[in-house]
């Protein structure tokens, strides 16, 4: 197999282009770096222990009786309002529905009329609570996904997913915060504002599961519920310390998500996943979400790591992209150097060269019929998108200005149909080949989740195309794990992404587990 792919060197044109943006950046990093300062707004510590367990261990102890459901709901009430005022992530709950259904799981389990045993098999999530983004659908709380034209849309029923969860056990006590549309890498909308990072909040939380990352990350609640179509799991999940699955393909139901993919294929790249501050937590989580499909992932087929192959790489090269961050680059060192010494193994540093077009994949996968305007907009002619970026300006427009510049840009590009579009699929299908002859039924490949730690707010206008080591996943369908391994001498969080074939979600998952006892997994934001 040849891991590598041969591609034409990129354009003095592009290169120029490319060291002129490094500039930018480097001086908007300077001023940004002048205006926000090296430290934020302190949180409150974590002073409940039952909020730092695995929702697997918080579970067994509502079966066990050794704590009630209604006592980690309201834990999680409590931190939620501890916190939020600091980090804007918790948008929307259901706090007395919540404690309701929890009074209801601890009388299912007072009465004994089902063993600790059976709740475990039929409920496995009894009485414990959990969040999800406001692009995901809960009856009777808002569904906005960010757009002030749906400020005042409520869901008519419950998600897939959430149906699936409930039915399940687990009780939904509200909805986190996200980009307006979900189609941007921080977290900011002009109804409920900015969502900051628990580590930092000078930083950004990610997107488009921003919120849901940051309140995981800041144990609001016991786990979370994102959805990713560009990173929009993994990215959030790297920038706050958690872990976070997108599922291969077409294995999670994305009916009551909104935006609704215009497509099969759109509909291909979104994958809905959980995001937790424990590796363990997301293998039983997957198993219930995936419904029917779970039987295609052989979820409990035991997994020897140390029998896997391991393959590695250090960065994409793509143009307009930030270099990966030294810091990062030792830390996935340190992965490949535990793998060999803990399990004799010889993880093969490798080179795709194709990756060097992720975004130009991307983004010509991504076309639509109905440009992005029009989900945000009345009229989404290129004059009304022009004079809503003035009127955003000076502070008086609905829109984000990233929504609106995107808006406008999707006027140009590959159009559904032509050459240029029909090139870049050909492209991602070669490079999803040469993906799937590397890693077959028993390869995982260590990639950065992104190039930087949390950037400053803001900063990502300065950093448009770095999401670009999680949006060609997406294209290409394969399941992926953001993986936390430790702090930045800054003390924000970094760590790799972990990458399988499809339907191979088990292998990612188990190498999760093992990166998270090995490397001490989530840590408590600002502890001391």
């Amino acid at each position: 197999m040849n891991s590598e792919i041969t591609n034409k060197p990129i354009g003095l044109k592009l290169r120029v282009l490319h060291f002129v943006r490094l500039m930018i950046a480097a001086v908007a990093r300077f001023f940004f770096t002048l205006y926000y300062g090296a430290e934020g707004e302190k949180l409150p510590p974590i002073t409940d222990d039952i909020l730092k367990l695995p929702a697997v261990e918080v579970a067994k102890k509502i079966r066990r009786k050794e704590i009630s459901s209604v006592e980690v709901v309201e834990t999680c009430i409590r931190r939620i309002r501890d916190i939020n005022s600091a980090l804007n992530c918790f948008v929307e709950d259901r706090f007395n529905l919540a404690l309701k259904e929890a009074k209801e799981a601890d009388d299912l389990v007072s009465s004994g009329t089902k063993t600790e045993q059976q709740l475990a098999q039929d409920v496995p999530f009894l009485g414990v609570p959990f969040t999800t983004k406001d692009c995901i659908g809960v009856k009777g709380l808002h569904l906005t996904a960010g757009v002030v034209l749906r400020k005042d849309v409520i869901a008519e029923e419950d998600a897939d997913v959430i149906k699936l969860l409930r039915h399940k056990g687990a009780i939904i006590i509200g909805l986190t915060n996200v980009p307006e549309l979900c189609m941007w890498w921080e977290t900011h909308n002009h109804i409920h504002g900015r969502t900051n990072n628990p580590y930092n909040t000078t930083r950004i939380v990610g997107g488009s599961s921003g919120g849901e990352g940051c309140i995981q990350a800041a144990a609001g609640s016991i786990f979370g519920i994102g959805s990713d179509i560009g990173g929009s799991i993994r990215m959030p999940a790297y920038f706050n310390g958690i872990f976070g699955h997108k599922p291969s393909r077409n294995i999670v139901s994305n009916s009551g998500q909104y935006p609704i993919p215009q497509t099969e294929l759109l509909d291909s790249f979104l994958g809905i996943g959980p995001m937790t501050r424990h590796a363990v937590d997301l293998k039983p989580l997957l198993n219930i979400i995936a419904g029917d499909n779970s039987k295609k992932l052989n979820l409990n087929d035991k997994v020897d790591v140390g029998k896997l192959k391991v393959y590695y790489q250090f960065s994409n090269d793509a143009p307009l992209t930030d270099p990966v961050d030294p810091e990062i680059i030792a830390a996935m060192k340190k992965v490949v150097e535990f793998l060999n010494v803990q399990h004799q193994m010889e993880p093969k540093e490798i080179k795709i060269q194709q990756l060097r077009k992720s975004i130009a994949i991307w983004l010509a996968n991504m076309k639509n019929e109905k440009k992005f305007g029009y989900f945000i907009m009345k009229n989404d002619s290129v004059f009304s998108i022009c004079k809503e970026i003035f009127k955003n300006i000076i502070g008086c427009s609905g829109n984000t200005f990233i929504a609106l510049v995107t808006s406008l840009f999707d006027y140009n590009g590959p159009k559904i149909g032509d050459d240029k579009y029909k090139h870049f699929l050909k492209e991602r299908d070669e490079l999803e080949k040469v993906f799937k002859e590397t890693l077959g039924d028993d390869g995982v490949l260590l990639y950065p989740t992104h190039p930087t730690t949390a950037p400053y707010h803001n900063e990502p206008l300065f950093r448009p195309m770095n999401f670009s080591y999680t949006a060609i996943i997406n294209c290409l369908g394969f399941p992926s794990t953001t993986v936390p391994l430790g702090l930045s001498r800054e003390g924000l969080p970094i760590g790799i992404q972990v990458i399988a074939n499809h339907n191979n979600d088990r292998l990612c998952l188990a190498m999760a587990e093992e990166l998270d006892a090995a490397f001490g997994g989530w840590r408590e934001p600002q502890k001391a």
